[in-house]
């Protein structure tokens, strides 16, 4: 399955028909978008597909989510929030669920403390899924989920100020294998676009007991044909 996510530097960045062409141009399976404002809706009048925006309370941006050719009925989880007076509103993670893998869409807070509680939250609604935490994590370091690997490219995806150079979009998965990994121009925005191939490991498919059902009725459904 190809996955893109790219944060789209809300009202600033890229426009609906930026996201469009990038569609087009590379023909995702799954987009996942950050700082999506309400002039992403038209997306599917442009590109087809189907769409879900995630708005943030008290903010015109949020998370969205485009697919190429199901129908997705995504959830918000809460997450992990400052208890410092005046601080944003609490931030949440889509959840978006794609045949036997669960996707969850972050762009998580800048404090590093922080965002580390709020991947641990997001992990452990996940545990035993075969799951990917892909998005804007703002997050500067090595990044340790236990179950959880790293494996979104390691070049900068944003340069702070256009000088300092971070890697702030990245893609953690658990049960799944990637066999490739890139990034692709900024275009508009101020982050780059990552690119992911996933599929679910031969481990992770052996220990879904689900899985494994589905396919065995599948077998006799076609053998009483």
């Amino acid at each position: 399955m190809k996955v893109i996510s790219w944060n789209l530097l809300r009202l600033t960045g890229a426009a609906v028909e930026d996201v469009a062409t990038l569609v087009e141009r590379e023909k995702p399976d799954l987009l996942l978008m950050q700082e999506a404002t309400e002039h992403m809706d038209r997306l599917p009048t442009l590109a087809g597909g189907h769409f879900h925006r995630q708005p943030w309370p008290g903010r015109i941006h949020g998370l969205a989510v485009w697919t190429k050719s199901r129908h997705i009925t995504p959830h918000a989880l809460p997450l992990p929030a400052s208890r410092l007076p005046g601080r944003l509103p609490r931030r949440r993670a889509q959840i978006i669920q794609v045949g036997d893998i669960t996707f969850a869409n972050v762009h998580l807070s800048h404090g590093q403390l922080l965002n580390r509680r709020q991947l641990a939250r997001i992990a452990a609604s996940l545990r035993g899924k075969p799951s990917a935490i892909i998005g804007d994590y703002n997050a500067v370091g090595p990044i340790l989920v236990p179950g959880f690997f790293d494996v979104g490219p390691l070049e900068p995806t944003h340069f702070a100020r256009n000088v300092v150079p971070f890697r702030l979009d990245r893609c953690l998965v658990h049960g799944l294998r990637c066999s490739l990994t890139s990034t692709l121009a900024f275009g508009p925005s101020d982050h780059r676009p990552i690119v992911l191939d996933l599929h679910l490991s031969e481990t992770a498919s052996k220990r879904d007991p689900l899985r494994a059902t589905r396919h065995r009725i599948a077998r006799l459904r076609a053998a009483l044909r």
